[in-house]
């Protein structure tokens, strides 16, 4: 209140109230006791001479007086209520209200104390804001690193599974593309004795144009990779030269890129990278750690997939059954081959094919079926010479290299097998467990000089024994048939 009210405004609210209750009630009494004491009651020898607008005068000046101790009551009411709307508003969230504080009484205290408060809850909404946005960025990062170790574990399952490298890469890179949020990702193969480099996956929306790519050794954008093995970094802070830039561009479809080399034996020998269309874009060191545990697996899948055909290659044996692989018979049976026409001897090839295996699978499991394919290599094993070869060329195939043996002698040796086989499985109960073998002989030169021409021709002859009617076997391809 300013100085023209009665000076009250550093006065606190217990004191004017109890001066609106003076100006109210005491003083409006008091003047009502003196006028009724000497003017309404007067005493004896006195005279009314109090004039009506005397009167008038004085309770007008009593009804001011009341008035003024109404409008301080009213004052202090109004500024209490503007004090609990505020106080409603910050409640419900609008902490940007500020209370006007014109008195340093109670309510100005108060005034002045939920301003310091609200400004306060203020700061600390802001800081927790910005809390909230710090950890919705770590939750973010927590969940890209928890899909980037679910992606490694499918990696490595596949791996160890020993798929096939083709889809080992194309999920390898499929789970790449989803590092900084990237539009496509691609993985180059360097050709071998060269440094020009092939797509060999690519994954992406609108990226089946990159499969067909080939960089020429001569283009210099990632030859510092391949040289020195170090990161190709395209962004808003590591900028290509123009003519290289839109080079890129025109290739890639995009402004960004981060590459990698895949190092093997210490040498690279394929890149690995990410890209994207975006502007005043930047990766982060992070982003360059995540794809370099990528492009590791890469060439742990590489290495494996080498070894594993080594290892395929130096091979012989079949598992199962403990003869011979289909590696092993073709390659001998082109050594006896030549070895025969050198020395003009005669070298004859075998396929005994199981009747109706596929049907014995269905009926009766892998288990027993696996058991039938033992018994049926002991036995053809057993029929042959130590200088013969037997192998297991597929499923229900068998074949036997019979070096120094033309195409009748090997006619008998198969017969004798296949009635080996007949008897050894005609007590079984199950008319369907009762196995027999369709057969077919070549021999060389009658039925070719290679070794694919006698394994073509011995096919030839069991799919023609098939058609007889199955256990029987075919030398001759009659020529009426």
């Amino acid at each position: 209140m300013s100085k023209n009210k009665f000076s009250l405004v550093s006065r606190g609210l217990r004191y004017k109230l109890k001066i609106s209750f003076y100006l109210m009630s005491i003083l409006p009494i008091l003047l009502c006791i003196y006028l009724v004491s000497n003017y309404i009651l007067p005493q004896e020898g006195y005279k009314l001479d109090m004039t009506i607008s005397t009167l008038i005068a004085i309770v007008l000046i009593t009804i001011f007086i009341s008035l003024i101790g109404l409008f301080i009551i009213k004052e202090i009411f109004d500024r209490i209520v503007s004090i609990t709307s505020g106080t409603k508003l910050i409640a419900s969230g609008d902490f940007s209200h500020r209370f006007k504080v014109e008195h340093a009484d109670e309510v100005g205290v108060l005034g002045d104390t939920l301003n310091h408060l609200t400004t306060h809850i203020r700061s600390n909404m802001e800081e927790l804001k910005s809390y909230s946005e710090k950890t919705t960025e770590i939750n973010l990062e927590i969940r890209e690193r928890v899909v980037v170790l679910s992606s490694l574990l499918q990696i490595s399952s596949l791996i160890s599974q020993g798929a096939k490298l083709d889809e080992i890469l194309n999920l390898t890179v499929e789970k790449v593309r989803l590092l900084a949020k990237s539009d496509a990702a691609y993985l180059l193969f360097k050709e071998e004795r060269q440094d020009n480099l092939y797509m060999k996956a690519s994954a992406g929306i609108d990226t089946g144009y990159l499969i067909k790519m080939n960089i020429e050794s001569e283009e210099s954008l990632f030859n510092k990779l391949i040289k020195e093995g170090k990161p190709l970094i395209l962004d808003k802070d590591n900028v290509l030269p123009e003519n290289m830039a839109v080079d890129f561009y025109e290739k890639f479809g995009a402004k960004n890129s981060l590459a990698l080399p895949v190092i093997l034996d210490e040498k690279v020998i394929a890149i690995v990278g990410i890209c994207n269309r975006r502007e005043s874009f930047s990766y982060r060191k992070e982003d360059l750690g995540l794809l370099d545990i990528f492009t590791k697996q890469i060439a742990i899948a590489i290495e494996n997939d080498t070894l594993t055909r080594r290892v395929e290659k130096l091979e012989i044996k079949d598992a199962l059954t403990g003869l011979y692989n289909e590696a092993f018979i073709r390659s001998r049976l082109q050594e006896e081959i030549k070895r025969a026409i050198t020395y003009q001897r005669p070298c004859s090839f075998m396929l005994l094919d199981v009747d109706n295996f596929k049907i014995y699978v269905r009926n009766f499991g892998s288990a027993q079926s696996e058991a039938v394919l033992k018994k049926i290599a002991y036995l053809i094993r057993d029929s042959v010479t130590e200088i013969d070869r037997v192998g297991r060329i597929s499923d229900d195939v068998f074949a036997i290299l019979l070096p120094e043996k033309n195409k009748r002698r090997a006619q008998d040796i198969a017969e004798d097998i296949r009635k080996k086989i007949e008897f050894a499985f005609s007590e079984e109960a199950d008319i369907n467990k009762r196995i027999t073998v369709s057969g077919g002989v070549s021999e060389n030169p009658l039925d070719g000089i290679v070794a694919e021409e006698l394994i073509s021709k011995a096919q030839e002859l069991v799919d023609l024994a098939k058609k007889k009617g199955r256990n029987r076997i075919v030398v001759f391809k009659e020529p009426h048939v």
